[in-house]
């Protein structure tokens, strides 16, 4: 499975972005259930778990840190996913990572559960 994100950029506080990322490789016969979801990793911190999207059912999860702020959404057939970021504040500047994982039911925020991992888009919240 490949991943494939952008929509990263600059960007004030209180300013908006829009993340995509594309899954390829696979076939929904061989993956009929999978989640995708967003990582992100500031400079000399952890990666932390933001999102995730269950492509199955469009369930969603998110961290407290982004809860409000922003949404995921997800076209199964077309492999896609978005997270749309409103109210960004600096604290989320970092590199964001899209991640699949094949398991069935709900997605979870933990990386031990995702199998594979996108390139990363560079998002900066600055004045």
């Amino acid at each position: 499975v490949q991943l494939q994100a952008s929509g990263g950029g600059l960007v004030q506080p209180g300013g908006s972005l829009r993340l995509s990322c594309e899954a390829s490789g696979f076939t929904l016969n061989y993956y009929t259930y999978y989640s995708i979801a967003w990582f992100r990793q500031a400079p000399g911190k952890e990666r932390e778990g933001v999102s995730c999207i269950y492509m199955s059912d469009g369930e969603p999860a998110y961290s407290n840190s982004v809860r409000g702020r922003f949404t995921i959404s997800g076209d199964k057939d077309k492999k896609t996913v978005y997270l749309q970021m409103n109210s960004l504040k600096p604290e989320d500047t970092g590199i964001y990572y899209c991640a699949f994982s094949g398991s069935r039911g709900s997605c979870l925020l933990s990386a031990l559960v995702y199998s594979s991992y996108g390139q990363g888009t560079q998002v900066t919240v600055s004045s």
